[in-house]
């Protein structure tokens, strides 16, 4: 049988419309495919319960009886049949709404079934409300029973999981040992006591037991995570090997002298670290893909500009682009105020740069006067072309699309040496995965001077002391950030909103300038804002979360994160970090209602916990799972995991990249006769494992 080509709409119970639906809301095509549709979680069936065993807390329980009669009560859209169910020695309610005269014609009296569904207690009596009830039969399901994530769109074509797991039972019938080929080789499943892929299927849909589910899921997992890291580790492999051009054989005279007359501050022992490492790599003659990762405030951006300065030492152009024009505009700032007097040719490119201005810039790019320019998306234009790009650096990389970050490398004949930069520290296990095929550099130090934020949870009810607070820090000459989660009142969340919270600011410190921003001003009146809040003429600054990245303000020592319930834990640190800049105590007041769920306080409560932005991640992974980390990527995961979980398959992770690389280490190219499979599986894999390290 073709389960690699073979449609699933000829599967009984399946058919043309089913099988469309399948396609549209899931991808499932072949039979391979639905095979491949795992089970999220299972019902363990392989316990039938006498009644007088009837545990109401249970999810669900089975019963095998027989009805005794039926009585239909009410009448209309009100009317409920009840049928009594019988074990033989007591009797409880099966209870159905709608539908009465065809459950009558289709349940009889007296023929045994079993009766699957939630248990519970009321008016003296046990009951089910919509059991499943099937004759007992050898075709009963018997230990796990499977459960499959439908679509509301499915269940209206009657594909609820009830339907997908008895089209997959249908699969299985069909198939025999030599329909399936094996997708590891041999010496894997050996080595790793891993299954077949056949028997694997089986057990993943229908296990006989726990250990045997246990045992198959392993080997699913370790595949799928096997072969991302095996295509990951021979691309970098490919990479290294790539030559570059742009070798920067020499730290001249740019970069002695900002180091050291123009140094704002001692580098921390990290930032030294990571310049050693980029130094490294850009003197030899093979391309950089280097992830800087730093928690905010950690000096990253520092090395940034003592890394283009190398670049330019060396006859070569730079260009550092963020995600924003704030963020553009603070790096150039920064970077013009700190290299003033070295010679050294910086411009800011955004959307908001004039056409003259930007014909100047094109100029100087062109003849090679213009040694770093800073920008936007406004750099990956077409008309934006570079003399000679030696080091293009993306910050806030995770921001940018593939497609975007494709567009620097088009700058060149030769390809740049590329440093990617996130302050959203990434999980071991995420980054193992999305920026396997980069060398990382981590800075896990702040500058010295810097004291750590200080976070509290604070109730809504406390609002007075909250603005006693806030207005000793002011009267200190302190600023205040104020963030809300929406910008106008909304219907369906009791949340307070920006203008609302504006007011009420204005309302309670009349005396102080206190400023709006958010996301639907003009680019005008949010720059004019936030200069105003920056210059410290305004002492307040209520906002959305368009602070989130790129506003330095050291004077600023408050963040208030209002309805702080509402956000992620990435989010909330990214916030965080807008304060701490500076010498002075800062602090964090995550402000919400009593009524929070378990998981919310827990969230909160990591917040107050720890200011480790790699500790955040870690339990932000957990939490939310990989899915919504690193904004993700613009469009999900870059590869299919069908049953694996980064957040809970970190061990499997560390086997699967593990062995991907002694296998590379023996034979690179994969030419030898066991790793024929690999070859193979790597070209149908290839299109679902896309290439996130390199710009190319």
């Amino acid at each position: 049988m073709d389960i690699y080509g073979g449609s699933i709409k000829f599967l009984p119970g399946v058919g043309e419309k089913r099988a469309q639906s399948f396609e549209k809301e899931l991808g499932i095509r072949t039979i391979y495919d639905l095979l491949q549709y795992y089970p999220y979680k299972y019902i363990d069936r392989s316990r039938f319960y006498t009644i007088r065993e009837i545990d109401t807390t249970a999810a669900h329980i089975q019963i095998k009886g027989v009805i005794t009669e039926f009585n239909l009560q009410g009448e209309g859209r009100k009317s409920r049949l009840v049928a009594k169910f019988s074990d033989g020695r007591d009797s409880m309610d099966l209870v159905f709404f709608n539908k009465a005269s065809y459950l009558m014609q289709t349940y009889k009296t007296g023929v045994p079934y079993v009766a699957f569904g939630k248990p519970k207690f009321f008016s003296g009596r046990y009951s089910m409300v919509h059991p499943d009830l099937e004759p007992v039969s050898e075709n009963n399901i018997k230990g796990f029973m499977p459960l499959y994530n439908t679509s509301e769109n499915m269940k209206k074509h009657s594909l609820n999981t009830k339907a997908v797991m008895k089209a997959v039972y249908s699969a299985l019938l069909k198939i025999q040992p030599g329909d399936v080929f094996e997708t590891l080789p041999g010496y894997l499943l050996e080595h790793f006591h891993l299954p077949g892929l056949y028997d694997s299927l089986r057990q993943v849909h229908f296990p006989s037991d726990a250990r045997s589910l246990e045992r198959v899921r392993f080997r699913l997992k370790f595949e799928e995570l096997f072969y991302v890291q095996l295509a990951i580790l021979k691309r970098a492999a490919a990479a290294k090997g790539r030559v570059n051009n742009h070798p920067f054989l020499h730290i001249g005279r740019l970069f002695n002298d900002f180091y050291h007359k123009h140094l704002p501050f001692e580098l921390t022992n990290a930032q030294k670290r990571v310049l050693k490492e980029i130094r490294a790599d850009v003197r030899s003659d093979k391309q950089m893909n280097r992830l800087l990762q730093g928690d905010v405030g950690s000096g990253k951006t520092m090395v940034a500009l003592l890394s283009m300065l190398m670049a330019i030492d060396n006859g070569y152009q730079a260009c550092i682009v963020a995600p924003t024009e704030i963020l553009a505009q603070q790096h150039y700032d920064s970077m013009s105020r700190q290299i003033d007097g070295l010679g050294v040719q910086i411009r800011l490119l955004t959307g908001s740069t004039k056409k003259s201005e930007r014909e100047e810039i094109a100029g100087m790019l062109e003849d090679g006067t213009l040694g770093i320019l800073v920008g936007t998306h406004a750099v990956f234009e077409e008309n934006v072309k570079f003399r000679d790009l030696g080091l293009a650096i993306i910050d806030e990389q995770h921001r940018f699309g593939v497609a975007q970050r494709a567009a620097l490398w088009k700058k060149n004949i030769r390809p740049p040496h590329v440093l990617v930069m996130s302050a959203t520290p990434i999980p071991r296990t995420l980054a193992m995965t999305l920026y396997g095929d980069l060398d990382v550099s981590v800075i896990d130090e702040l500058p010295p001077g810097r004291k750590p934020v200080m976070t509290r949870h604070i109730y809504d009810a406390h609002r007075d002391s909250l603005n006693r607070f806030l207005l000793q820090q002011i009267q200190s000459g302190r600023q205040v950030y104020v963030v809300y989660p929406l910008i106008s009142e909304s219907e369906k969340m009791d949340l307070k909103n920006l203008e609302g919270g504006y007011d009420y600011m204005k309302k309670h410190f009349p005396d102080y300038e206190i400023t709006m921003v958010h996301g639907k001003m003009s680019p005008k009146q949010k720059e004019e804002n936030m200069a105003r809040f920056v210059t410290g003429h305004s002492r307040i600054l209520v906002s959305t979360t368009v602070i989130e990245v790129g506003v330095n303000v050291p004077n600023a020592t408050v963040m208030v994160i209002e309805n702080a319930e509402r956000f992620g834990l990435s989010q909330l640190h990214q916030l965080r970090g807008r304060v701490g800049r500076g010498a002075e105590q800062s602090y964090c007041l995550l402000v919400s209602g009593y009524k929070i769920s378990a998981e919310t306080r827990k969230r909160l409560d990591i917040m107050v916990a720890t200011n480790d932005g790699f500790e955040i991640a870690e339990a932000d992974l957990k939490l939310r799972g990989p899915g919504d980390l690193e904004g993700t990527l613009q469009s999900g995961m870059p590869f299919d995991l069908h049953i694996a979980n980064l957040a809970r398959d970190g061990r499997i992770l560390q086997l699967a990249r593990e062995a991907a690389a002694d296998i590379l280490a023996k034979d690179p190219m994969l030419e030898e006769r066991p790793n024929a499979v690999l070859q193979r599986e790597l070209r149908n894999r290839a299109k679902s494992i896309v290439n996130w390290g390199a710009i190319s």
